[in-house]
């Protein structure tokens, strides 16, 4: 009798625009890995009966995104000090005994493609405040950004984001503002969208004319598209931009290694993405 090949995947709505699976699947392939990534797609109400199930269903580790990466915390059995530290959770181990262990590798991801993009920002701006915004703020934190000012179409998230981190990150000067023409991007180096917004067609840029200049970075965390509006202004403004694929990766190879306990193969999972977005 043959066992079941385990099953990871990804946790989230919508997720069908997900590159996550072959870069994963060219990964467990290469590696000879018995096992399969797969997408879940799952409405609120189908989240509580997912997570209780992990065991059943042999599923044995798992991504989180959007909108879910704060939502899957009480579920945590063990937290890393990361996901301690951030409040959200992006990665989940599920072990032999059905317990479940959260980590963040967001943060880490974000921090290693800037820094492959050689982007050292001074000043920035984030949209978005959920769990995304929040390893963004992280990571940012963490590299002793001067300046973050915080636009999110609820104050409230704004203001509990800064309420989290002003105190962890002192040399950080942690700011709210309550519509995005206060971003004040004439002085800043690095404007990142963490939001969702600008993940489909019909989406507004939340960005007029004329904001952006050569001195900005525009990262978009949404790799699908591969160029939003966003980043289509950025590019006629003369900035530097980026979308979040290479996050993407790097988060990934670390989820990998941690789904698995194998060193990531980087090479194979770029190649794997970038096969990916000639598809999309």
């Amino acid at each position: 009798m043959s066992l079941k090949p385990k099953l990871y995947g990804l946790v989230g709505f919508p997720v069908k625009h997900s590159l996550s699976p072959c870069m994963h699947n060219a990964a467990l392939v290469a590696l000879k890995i018995k096992a399969k990534y797969k997408l879940f797609e799952l409405q609120a109400d189908r989240l509580h009966d997912f997570l209780k199930n992990l065991k059943k269903n042999n599923i044995c580790g798992f991504n989180v995104t959007i909108p879910y990466k704060e939502k899957v915390l009480p579920y945590l059995n063990i937290k890393s000090l990361g996901v301690r530290e951030i409040g959200a959770v992006n990665t989940v181990v599920v072990n032999k005994d059905g317990k479940l262990k959260g980590f963040n590798t967001d943060f880490i991801g974000f921090s290693r493609h800037l820094k492959a993009l050689k982007v050292t920002p001074r000043k920035a701006a984030i949209i978005g405040a959920g769990g995304a915004a929040k390893a963004v703020c992280f990571a940012l934190g963490k590299n002793k950004v001067e300046e973050i000012c915080i636009y999110d179409i609820d104050a409230y998230k704004s203001l509990g984001l800064v309420s989290q981190f002003k105190d962890v990150f002192n040399q950080t000067k942690f700011s709210v503002v309550a519509r995005i023409e206060e971003l004040n991007l004439g002085n800043k180096s690095l404007l990142v969208n963490a939001s969702p917004v600008g993940m489909h067609a019909g989406d507004p840029c939340l960005i007029e004319d004329g904001m952006l200049h050569k001195d900005l970075f525009v990262y978009d965390l949404i790799y699908n598209p591969v160029e939003t509006k966003l980043l289509t202004k950025a590019k006629k403004a003369g900035a530097g931009f980026s979308n979040g694929l290479g996050m993407l990766l790097y988060q990934g190879a670390l989820s990998f290694e941690h789904f698995t306990g194998k060193k990531a193969p980087v090479n194979i999972m770029q190649a794997a993405l970038e096969k990916g977005v000639r598809k999309l």
